[in-house]
């Protein structure tokens, strides 16, 4: 009856369907809900529209709703938790340089090859953008053109450098009284390198204020992991929905664009990035298959903050210092952009030149680059680089109604954009550390392409030999405070029988 009943048991938990799923590769897991995104997509559109009400101005049918109801889901848990993540991140990286000789030289390196790489990818994009002038034969029509609600200047940029807050967050009253709260990405930045320098020169008095950021940004990091694990379901919603609501038709109409942003990427991926490398010593297979994770999480989460986490985690795995890494990787998230605020921005404001007929000179195109190498901040690491353009379109003097000609595309970009991001952000760790001569090696050399799973059961592992260290510490320490009042009375005694 026992034995019955066992075997019973252990077929009722192989036949469970959730068991099965959590079994399957992460990798694996995305590419099926970017398959089944797609199928619903077009399931959804052909569906077609319903009747307009009030409830439903878009006429959106169910299936629809209910694809953009799982993608918007899953982008606002992700950037629900990106205000304190750029600060506990920005604030312990800073802080972690504290016992580092060479930090200002590592923080000099750092930020110059992010110029290095963000000047090549805008020069593709603009060499791109002048050989196929993407706007001269577009169809897409004249009334989508619409002004971005978000917008960048440079005077908007150097004003919103200036927090308006300690938070850096800010709030607006709807039409209906409700009051909704937003957060400038770039003013957190600004505001958590300040805390990060003053923790540094107030010294030991900030220990205490560091152990309490410290175990926050691990409460937040395994707050976004799991986040991270509902991926493949927000690929469907997000998919599914740029599918339904655009369908294919808008990428025909702007067919070149689309196919220009996404050759200029390829071409800094695996043209650019493997001559960086090995102009540095740098064996390129090591590098993609250690670096896989990340950039194929940032492809899926389309966010360089939600992928952060992943990002640092195969950096440190390909044999950069944790030290390093917990600084270069937080800073690149919020300024490394060679997908969202080189490649794409100078391509598209390629395309609106060409759509409105303005011709571009010389001088435009050094201010495209000036944008992009100097601006990419004001990407601000989240999904879209719509500020970024804007920002681009503003200095060129272009309409910025040209926006809205590029956003039924934006999201099917988007996904290569931070693919890209991401990618670049982990390479210019690595080769910082090489030519500092803070690179392992051997771990480099080793580097294999490690699945979802695999890192975070060595991420659980170590988690808990710090725990069991210091719980050994502890324990010694408690042993040693015992010891000590038997050996003072012990001396009393015999002091008291001499």
């Amino acid at each position: 009856m026992s034995t019955s009943t066992t075997s019973s048991s252990v077929s009722t938990r192989s036949r469970n369907p959730l068991t099965a799923i959590t079994r399957i590769p992460f990798g694996w897991q995305v590419l099926i809900g970017l398959v089944l995104g797609i199928v619903l997509g077009l399931v959804a559109a052909q569906m077609g529209p319903v009747a307009e009400t009030e409830a439903n101005p878009d006429g959106a049918n169910w299936l629809t709703t209910t694809l953009d109801t799982i993608g918007t889901i899953f982008v606002t848990l992700l950037k629900a938790l990106v205000p304190p993540l750029i600060f506990l991140a920005i604030v312990t990286s800073i802080a972690n340089l504290r016992g580092v000789t060479n930090a200002a030289r590592l923080a000099g390196k750092t930020l110059l090859w992010f110029g290095i790489t963000s000047l090549i990818a805008v020069s593709i994009g603009i060499a791109l953008g002048v050989l196929t002038t993407p706007g001269a034969n577009s169809q897409v029509s004249a009334d989508s053109a619409e002004a971005s609600s978000t917008q960048g200047g440079w005077l908007d940029f150097l004003t919103g450098l200036v927090p308006s807050n300690f938070l850096g967050i800010t709030g607006s009253a709807g039409d209906d009284g409700s009051v909704s709260l937003s957060f400038n990405a770039l003013q957190i930045l600004v505001i958590s390198i300040a805390v990060g320098i003053a923790v540094l020169s107030v010294g030991e008095k900030a220990e205490p204020f560091l152990k309490v950021t410290g175990s926050a940004l691990e409460i937040v990091q395994k707050l976004l992991w799991w986040v991270i694990r509902l991926a493949p379901i927000g690929t469907i919603g997000l998919l599914g929905n740029a599918v339904a609501s655009y369908g294919w038709d808008a990428i025909g109409q702007l067919g070149v664009f689309t196919l220009d942003v996404y050759v200029g990427m390829l071409i800094v991926l695996l043209v650019v990035y493997p001559i960086l490398l090995k102009i540095n010593g740098l064996s390129i297979g090591s590098f993609f298959r250690g670096v896989w994770p990340a950039t194929s999480l940032g492809f899926v989460s389309r966010s360089s903050l939600g992928t952060m986490p992943m990002t640092q985690t195969v950096t440190e795995r390909m044999g950069v210092p944790r030290h390093y890494a917990s600084f270069a990787i937080p800073l690149g998230a919020t300024t490394k952009m060679d997908g969202c605020a080189a490649i794409y921005p100078s391509l598209a404001a390629i395309f609106v030149a060409n759509f409105y007929g303005v011709p571009l000179g010389v001088t435009d195109y050094l201010l495209i680059v000036l944008v992009s190498v100097l601006g990419s901040a004001a990407t601000a690491g989240m999904t879209g680089a719509t500020v970024m353009l804007t920002l681009t379109l503003s200095t060129l003097g272009l309409p910025l109604e040209g926006v809205g000609l590029l956003l039924a595309i934006d999201p099917i970009l988007d996904m290569g954009r931070t693919a890209l991001n991401v990618t670049g952000q982990s390479l210019v760790g690595v080769i910082v550390a090489k030519r500092e001569k803070i690179l392992d090696q051997d771990t480099y050399d080793a580097a294999a392409r490690t699945s979802f799973q695999a890192i975070q059961a060595e991420q659980k592992a170590e988690a808990e030999e710090a725990d069991a260290a210091e719980r050994a510490e502890s324990d010694g320490a408690n042993a040693a405070s015992t010891e000590a009042p038997e050996a003072t009375d012990a001396h009393e005694a015999a002091g008291t029988r001499a």
